[in-house]
């Protein structure tokens, strides 16, 4: 099978899935899976003598994996062997290797076959543009890092793909973006948030947030700006887990991943991920470090797959403080809810724990003193309310965009725990 075919069979299955109910896509989940465990599976040599059911095997996650990278790909392929490609061309013979950004702190990298990475292509246009691919498409991805992911939607002749490194900052390339004139962005939600702030000139029929977590905060500014709804991808080294559908609904990615969840209080989950139509890096119960808040209801439009209602955040900055009844966790969400709901004035912050006992409050100097001071009062009698040990200082302080690293309004600096 060719490369362009490889790319329209995935797509084909994947809108084929779509039209399932739910009891015969988990049948044939279920099949898929066992497929997977049976064939694909022991041909890594970390699950060479693995035991036949998923509930089974090991959790993995990203430190093991890096430990023994050349153990969870079938080409036994060293992490030294990948950064030495990563640095010269992405290619490791007939492989393609990618890598995180890194601005969250360990840097990932990920080893994909071509005929995976045009897998994830029809795959990726089948759930986000399926309408607009016939018409022809002008692609603007705006990330930290290219990838060789990408390479594949450029040697179609439905697709004109442009690659804006966000390492360089949007001034370096807003006169070639508008040039562009893109139908499609892909870009984290604090750079489309920029294009509102700075008016580019753009015109998309569709815009994903992609890459950092959607604040509610920014949506509306967004969506006003460009006067479309935002649509979201969830992706990650690991994967693609999540896309908007046209009733805005956030799918995960069931037809290709299966997922576990583990409860991390607050009514949150954690995800363990087995991407079952992966065949040369393989993760199975691999724990992601992301907090989601899943739907109890199916969407309006139809789908099996399940929906999630909100990516809050990592688990990373859950806060972890101490009180007289012992440790506790704050997750995200509550934080960021404490200081936008203490005045509707506040539009942009940073909530940052530097120490056991230590939170920092930063607000721009542009905020209007009172907001300031009710946002500062919200954030202690939060903490107070759960009889945790802080102290909250304010900060007045711009808040520049910042192109280097990830845009975490709420962060936890403490060292990770044990």
């Amino acid at each position: 099978m060719n490369r362009l075919a490889e790319a329209a069979g995935s797509f084909a299955l994947t809108r084929w899935v779509s039209r399932k109910t739910r009891p015969d896509f988990e049948r044939w989940q279920a099949a898929a899976l066992r497929r997977f465990l049976d064939r694909d599976l022991p041909r890594a040599p970390f699950y060479r003598h693995a035991p036949d059911r998923l509930a089974d095997l090991p959790v993995t996650d990203k430190a093991l994996l890096m430990a023994r990278f050349d153990e969870f790909n079938v080409h036994g392929l060293t992490a030294a062997q990948a950064r030495a490609a990563l640095e010269r061309d992405g290619c490791a013979g007939s492989l393609t290797v990618g890598a995180s950004t890194g601005t969250s702190g360990n840097r990932g990298l990920f080893v994909i076959s071509e005929a995976e990475k045009y897998r994830w292509l029809g795959t990726i246009l089948a759930k986000a543009t399926p309408d607009l691919l016939w018409r022809g498409m002008r692609v603007a991805v705006i990330l930290p890092q290219n990838t060789g992911l990408y390479d594949s939607a450029r040697k179609s002749r439905l697709i004109k793909l442009a690659f804006f490194d966000l390492a360089n900052g949007p001034e370096s390339w807003r006169g070639a973006l508008e040039a562009f004139d893109p139908t499609v962005i892909i870009a984290p939600p604090k750079i489309l948030r920029h294009f509102a702030a700075e008016n580019f000139r753009l015109q998309p029929k569709r815009v994903f947030s992609a890459a950092e977590t959607l604040d509610p905060v920014d949506l509306p500014v967004i969506e006003n700006f460009f006067r479309l709804p935002l649509d979201q991808i969830y992706m990650a080294t690991e994967g693609l887990f999540a896309v908007t559908c046209r009733e805005v609904g956030l799918h995960l990615a069931e037809d290709s991943v299966f997922f576990e969840f583990e409860a991390a209080g607050e009514g949150l989950v954690t995800p363990l991920v087995t991407a079952f139509r992966r065949q040369t890096q393989i993760m199975a119960r691999y724990r992601m470090n992301d907090l989601l808040r899943l739907s109890k209801e199916p969407c309006r439009c139809g789908s099996p797959l399940r929906c999630v209602d909100e990516i809050v955040g990592r688990m990373d900055d859950v806060f972890r403080l101490r009180s007289p009844d012992g440790p506790m966790l704050v997750t995200p969400d509550v934080l960021r809810n404490a200081v936008l709901k203490a005045d509707h004035r506040i539009d942009d912050f940073r909530l940052v724990q530097t120490a056991s006992d230590g939170v920092e409050l930063r607000l721009p100097p542009t905020l209007a003193d009172d907001a300031a001071a009710a946002a500062h009062q919200a954030v202690q009698a939060l903490l107070a309310a759960r009889k945790a040990a802080a102290t909250v200082t304010l900060i007045r302080a711009p808040l520049p965009l910042e192109t280097g690293r990830k845009l975490r309004r709420v962060e936890c600096r403490l060292e990770p725990a044990r």
